[in-house]
């Protein structure tokens, strides 16, 4: 079996890429991308976590989340197809065009 631990390295090196990711790039679709990956980060820990107590709550939560990540992936690439219908770029700065 693998250790929690192992796990828990995983999460933090990929929430981190996601989190630097998110932070350092104005492309629009690069940060909804950034967010799918922190997203799927805390989903391996929530399963790891939920395996090592052998809880299934964590598993069902897992559903939810990804369910929510549906979500918010089809509400931003509907945003990143109007910005770009608007301006021809994707990059956040131009999301101010799109209040007026």
């Amino acid at each position: 079996m693998i250790p929690v631990s192992w796990f828990v390295l995983l999460t933090l090196f990929l929430f981190s890429i996601g989190a630097l990711g998110f932070m350092v790039r104005r492309n629009v679709i690069i940060m909804l991308m950034c967010v799918e990956i922190m997203l799927n980060a805390v989903n391996i820990s929530l399963v790891a976590f939920g395996r090592a107590l052998e809880h299934t709550v964590a598993h069902v939560l897992v559903f939810f989340v990804i369910a929510i990540a549906a979500a918010e992936a089809a509400i931003g690439l509907a945003l990143v197809v109007l910005l770009f219908k608007k301006t021809r770029e994707v990059h956040m700065d131009e999301f101010r065009i799109l209040k007026g």
